[in-house]
C-alpha cells in the first residue's frame, strides 16, 4: 500500500467521518465505522488487529482512571447545593455594587470549573440558580446570559479540567504541568471579564443596576457568608495542590476530591439515595461515552499515522513555505471553524495526534500549545451555531430569553475570549511562568 496517496487517504478518511457525523451518527461510531472500513481495505481481515491492540492501549492508561472520579466529585457539588451556598455568598457581598451579581457569577463560575473539571457543570447550575435571580433584579438578560455561557467555559482552562486530561493522554504531556499552566490564563481570563462588566455596567447602571437598600447587608452577615467557600476551597486547594506540588498522581488526587466531596456533602446533611442514584450514573453514561470515543479514536489515528499520512501536514508547511508562527495561527484557525460543527471531544481525538508531533517539530512548547487549545475550544464552546453552551443555555432560560439573545449575548465574550487567546500566543509566559517554577 505504499503507493497510496496521502492526501487522498487523508480525504477519505476525514470526509467519511464527517459525513456519518453529518447524518447523525455519535463519534465513536463515525470513527470506528471509518477506522474499520480503512483497515480492512487496506490490509485485509488482518487490518482489524489493529482494533484489538488500540483498544488495549487505550485501555491500559493509568491516567484515565482519573476521569471517572473528577466528574464524580463534580456531579457530588453541583447536587449537594454547593453552588447555591457559592451564589447566596456573593449576593451579600457584591449585590450592592453595579453589575456585582455578574462580577460573583463568574467567580462562582471560575470556582465550579475547579471543582467540577467540566464546562456545562457551570452553566446549568448558575443558569437555573443565577438567572432568574439576576433577571428578577433588572439586570439585561444578554449581559446574564453572556456571562453565565462564558464563565462556564472555564472549566476547560481551570484545573482540574477533564479536558485537559484526554489532552494529556493523546499527547503524552504532564497533566500536573498542564494544570499549571492553565491557572494562570484561566484567573487572567476571567480578570478580562470582569472588567468588561464593570466598565459596561459603570457606563450604563441599567444594565446590572446595584440591589435596593432593602437587600444589602451588614460587615458582619458580608463576614458570616465567606463560611459557605472554606469547604470547597479547601477541597480545591487540597486536590491542585496534590497535582501541581507532585505529591500524588492525578488518579490519586481524583481519589481525594471524590472522598472530599462526599465528606462536604454529609457534612452538610445532602447525602441520600436519590442524589447518589444521579451521581453514580451520570458517572457511568459519561465514561462510557468518554471511552467509546477513546478507543475508536486510537484506533482512527493509529491507521492514519500508520499509512505516513500524518506527514502531509508537515509537507504543505514546507511547500508553502509557512513561518511558525503562521502555523500555529493556522491551527488555532482551524480549532475555531471545527469548534462551529464539532464538540471539544471530537475535536481534541481528531486533532491533537496530528498537530502536536508538528508544533514539536516547530520547536514550540506543547504546554503551551495546549493552553491554547482549551482557549480556542472555550470560544468554540460560545460560536454559533452549535457552540454547546448557548444549547446548554437555552434549556435552562426561561421563555422571554430567546435563542437570538442567546447568540447575541455570547459575541461579546467571544470577542474577550479571542483577546485572552492573543494575549497567550503574544506572551507566552502567561502560561509557562508557573509550570517553569514548579516543575
Amino acid at each position: 500500500m505504499a503507493e497510496l496517496d496521502p492526501l487522498a487517504v487523508t480525504a477519505i478518511m476525514f470526509l467519511s467521518m464527517l459525513a456519518l457525523m453529518a447524518v447523525g451518527s455519535p463519534l465513536a461510531w463515525a470513527l470506528t465505522i471509518c477506522g474499520v472500513g480503512s483497515a480492512f481495505m487496506l490490509w485485509g481481515p488482518g487490518g482489524l488487529d489493529l482494533l484489538v491492540s488500540s483498544t488495549y492501549s487505550a485501555m491500559d492508561n493509568f491516567l484515565l482512571v482519573a476521569l471517572p472520579l473528577f466528574i464524580f466529585m463534580g456531579l457530588v457539588l453541583q447536587r449537594s447545593g454547593i453552588t447555591d451556598d457559592l451564589f447566596e455568598m456573593i449576593h451579600k457581598l457584591m449585590g450592592g455594587l453595579p453589575g456585582g451579581l455578574g462580577v460573583g457569577t463568574v467567580i462562582i463560575c471560575a470556582l465550579i470549573a475547579a471543582m467540577a473539571g467540566v464546562s456545562g457543570a457551570a452553566t446549568v447550575s448558575l443558569g437555573i440558580i443565577a438567572l432568574p435571580a439576576m433577571l428578577k433584579r433588572g439586570y439585561d438578560k444578554r449581559l446574564v446570559t453572556g456571562t453565565i455561557m462564558a464563565g462556564g467555559a472555564l472549566g476547560f482552562l481551570i484545573p482540574p479540567s477533564v479536558l485537559m486530561i484526554i489532552y494529556a493522554f493523546l499527547s503524552r504531556d504532564s497533566v500536573g504541568k498542564l494544570f499549571a499552566a492553565g491557572l494562570m490564563p484561566g484567573l487572567m481570563l476571567a480578570g478580562i471579564y470582569i472588567t468588561y462588566i464593570l466598565i459596561r455596567c459603570r457606563l450604563n447602571p441599567e444594565l446590572g443596576p446595584p440591589a435596593p437598600e432593602s437587600e444589602r447587608f451588614s460587615g458582619i452577615e458580608k463576614l458570616k457568608s465567606l463560611r459557605h467557600l472554606i469547604a470547597p476551597g479547601a477541597l480545591i486547594a487540597t486536590v491542585l495542590g496534590c497535582i501541581i506540588g507532585g505529591i500524588t498522581s492525578p488518579s490519586e488526587a481524583s481519589a481525594i476530591g471524590a472522598a472530599g466531596s462526599l465528606l462536604i456533602a454529609a457534612i452538610h446533611g445532602r447525602v441520600s439515595w436519590d442524589m447518589m442514584r444521579y451521581v453514580m450514573l451520570t458517572t457511568t453514561k459519561l465514561m462510557g461515552m468518554l471511552m467509546w470515543i477513546t478507543i475508536a479514536a486510537v484506533f482512527f489515528s493509529k491507521i492514519y499515522v500508520g499509512l505516513g499520512a500524518g506527514m502531509i501536514v508537515g509537507e504543505l508547511i514546507e511547500d508553502f513555505d509557512l513561518s511558525p508562527m503562521l502555523v500555529i495561527i493556522a491551527m488555532l484557525i482551524t480549532y475555531f471553524v471545527l469548534g462551529m460543527f464539532l464538540d471539544d471531544f471530537a475535536i481534541v481525538f481528531i486533532t491533537v495526534p496530528l498537530f502536536v508531533p508538528i508544533v514539536r517539530d516547530l520547536g514550540y512548547d506543547t504546554t503551551w500549545f495546549a493552553v491554547l487549545f482549551i482557549l480556542s475550544m472555550q470560544s468554540a464552546y460560545l460560536t454559533p451555531p452549535f457552540g454547546y453552551n448557548l444549547f446548554y443555555m437555552r434549556s435552562v432560560a426561561p421563555p422571554e430569553v430567546t435563542i437570538g439573545d442567546i447568540y447575541m449575548a455570547a459575541l461579546p465574550f467571544v470577542a474577550l475570549q479571542i483577546i485572552g487567546l492573543i494575549l497567550v500566543v503574544s506572551f507566552p509566559q502567561i502560561a509557562l511562568w508557573l509550570p517553569s517554577l514548579l516543575f
